[in-house]
């Protein structure tokens, strides 16, 4: 109510109650202060006339009317306007009683009602509210939530028809969402796959055969990522032994550190006499390039092939001579680095 209540001014906002226009309290202000300030200008013309004549007297005699005629009427128009507010305001005081007590009325009929009563009235409105529920859950991909709304819409209210529509549309959304999360999932396992990744990419896959254990295309991840394990330890083998016949001593000790990790006990016995003349070729070639190193006066390259033997070969009779001369090569390659940067400053 307060919005239709009268300023201290006397503003008065427009509007209507049961046809009942508002009384505008400014517009009659401004109407009286016009016509007293109109009536004050005749009589100031009149008065600052030099001569007095008949048209002065004329232009004198309105504007005192015209004070006149303010000065009497305006407390009266005043009152009345007042009086036409406060009935303005009894009458809409009266308009709202009587909505209030009409909607009281209507909630008492409804209380009186029963729940089936009730669910009948309402049974349009609560059909809209359901299937507009149905579609939320479906844009948030809330299937289970979708799905208990289908049974209520069907069960409670009795529109199978509308619940075996929305079904249908649930069923639609989460295939095509699922379908597009084990695309993206398989995709990602391939890459995991290509990277050698092969914890991560177990992982994945049992997490999307989890989910999505009712499609046999999640379900054959994990075996996807078994067969490419599988088919790459066996690419390894394969050019461990071709290296390995074609004397590719470096290429053979790579590919035989990266199968150690592919191999279990039972499987290495077949590469044992194969890795183990790899590995004493690799040894006798590293020992040779440190002995000739030395023998050149390379020392930096005789500290790189030293630094290997006692990395890949600690424990053998060749790391014990590394480790004899290993400082005093070291020594020697520090010192030549030393006389190369001096060479280059000067």
């Amino acid at each position: 109510m307060a919005d239709f209540e009268p300023s201290v001014t006397g503003t008065a906002s427009k509007g209507r109650t049961g046809g009942m226009e508002r009384p505008n309290g400014v517009l009659l202000v401004i109407v009286y202060i016009f016509a007293g300030l109109a009536s004050v200008g005749m009589l100031a013309v009149a008065l600052t006339q030099q001569t007095g004549g008949e048209s002065t007297l004329i232009v004198a005699a309105i504007g005192l009317l015209g004070l006149v005629c303010v000065a009497c009427t305006a407390p009266l128009a005043m009152m009345l306007a007042a009086k036409r507010e406060e009935s303005f305001i009894e009458k809409r005081m009266v308009d709202e009683l009587v909505q209030t007590r009409r909607a009281v009325d209507a909630m008492r009929e409804e209380a009186a009602l029963s729940d089936d009563a009730r669910r009948a009235i309402n049974r349009r409105r609560e059909r809209e509210l359901l299937r507009r529920a149905i579609e939320e859950d479906i844009a948030s991909q809330d299937w289970e939530a979708a799905m208990l709304l289908c049974n209520e819409l069907s069960d409670r209210f009795g529109y199978r028809q509308d619940a075996e529509e929305a079904r249908a549309r649930i069923e639609s959304a989460r295939y095509e969402y699922v379908m597009q999360s084990v695309n993206a999932a398989t995709s990602r396992v391939d890459q995991l796959i290509i990277q050698r990744k092969w914890d991560e990419a177990w992982a994945e896959a049992k997490r999307i055969g989890r989910l999505y254990r009712e499609l046999p295309r999640a379900a054959a991840l994990e075996r996807r990522v078994d067969q490419a394990r599988e088919m790459y330890k066996a690419d390894l083998e394969r050019r461990f032994l071709t290296a390995a016949r074609e004397d590719r001593v470096d290429e053979a000790m790579s590919l035989l550190k990266e199968l150690d990790a592919y191999l279990t006990e039972a499987e290495t016995a077949p590469f044992k006499e194969v890795a183990r003349g790899v590995i004493g070729k690799a040894r006798n070639n590293l020992g040779a390039q440190f002995k000739l190193a030395v023998k050149d006066r390379q020392w930096n390259e005789a500290l790189d092939m030293g630094q290997r033997i006692l990395r890949d070969f600690p424990n053998t009779r060749m790391a014990e001579e590394v480790r004899q001369l290993i400082d005093a090569v070291r020594e020697r390659a520090t010192g030549t680095a030393a006389a190369s940067a001096g060479g280059g400053q000067a």
